[in-house]
């Protein structure tokens, strides 16, 4: 594993340096959207839905719309004078029953591992959580941002739980089993259903069976040949995804000006050049711009040197 975050757990006087390891990771079967006639892959652009013209990230800010649907547009600069917390500190703001901190609550997981300086103090946190059974209550930042989080002991090793704001858990706004009426026998006969299936819980004896069977399919396909390699892609773009439009969009301005050149039209004209004479032979010379003596007289052509436009 990588440490994501470096930091020090700080409650009291103590500190203990720590580095911060993501603890789960989602193992799910991706797929790449891709053209279904050649395996070209589907490119996102992200376009100006006023004027309809690609937009490069360092042109893209932040825009908040409020209720009434006018539109606060935030640069870098506005957020930049937030006041961030960017310490590398874990603060410990109080010790809570594990049991009053709602499951609901929990977000992501992580890792502490001490710093080898700091394997005493992080025994004596980890064991002092064990001994009086409840969690640390922090306060933390992680990617520039404040989160509020709990500190718990999973074997042996001490979790940071970062914990949803008490505002983004939702409340159910209906009710259930109002009006209802349970007979004795009834909850009784649950209760031996219950019973029954009564496990110690053993997450290892479960498996996701659609990434399994998306996998031998996979597979399947693979051992009966049906597959074919990836195309390179025409023209990679920049960091942004839109050079590839500005590109080809600039390489076919070149190119209209080029032709209106070897036609001896302006590139600004908007009127049609007269047609040019087609040569007999394909050869190298010929094939690039016609010679300053064909551009001076081109009313007088030979007939064994050109052909007219029409019986070319």
């Amino acid at each position: 594993m990588r440490a994501i975050w470096k930091g020090a757990v700080s409650f009291g006087l103590v500190n203990v340096p720590v580095r911060l390891y993501a603890a789960t990771g989602t193992k799910d079967v991706s797929f790449h959207q891709v053209h279904a006639a050649d395996g070209g892959r589907i490119r996102y652009q992200r376009t100006c839905s006023v004027d309809g013209e690609p937009v490069a990230y360092g042109d893209i800010a932040k825009g908040y719309e409020t209720e009434d649907g006018d539109l606060v547009v935030l640069s870098d600069a506005d957020l930049a004078q937030l006041p961030l917390t960017t310490g590398r500190e874990i603060e410990v703001v109080e010790f809570v029953p594990e049991a009053q901190v709602d499951p609901l609550l929990y977000d992501k997981a992580y890792y502490l591992e001490p710093e080898k300086s700091a394997a005493k103090p992080y025994a004596l946190l980890r064991e002092a959580l064990v001994a009086t059974e409840r969690v640390a209550v922090v306060k933390v930042a992680l990617r520039q941002r404040e989160t509020l989080a709990v500190l718990r002991v999973r074997g042996g090793v001490i979790c940071l739980q970062t914990v949803l704001w008490p505002d983004e858990v939702r409340e159910p706004d209906f009710e259930v089993g109002s009006g209802a009426e349970l007979k004795p026998a009834e909850l009784k006969m649950a209760s031996s259903l219950v019973e029954s299936l009564a496990a110690d819980f053993d997450p290892s004896q479960y498996a996701d069976g659609y990434r399994q069977a998306v996998q031998a399919l996979v597979e399947e396909k693979i051992a009966s040949g049906e597959v074919r390699r990836a195309p390179a892609a025409a023209s990679e773009g920049g960091a942004d995804g839109d050079g590839e439009v500005v590109d080809l969009m600039a390489a076919l301005q070149r190119s209209v000006e080029r032709a209106k050149a070897r036609r001896g039209e302006a590139a600004s004209s908007g009127q049609e050049a007269p047609a040019e004479p087609v040569p007999t032979r394909s050869t190298s010379r010929e094939r690039g711009a016609p010679t300053k003596a064909a551009a001076k007289a081109p009313a007088k052509r030979s007939s064994t040197s050109a052909k007219s436009p029409k019986s070319a």
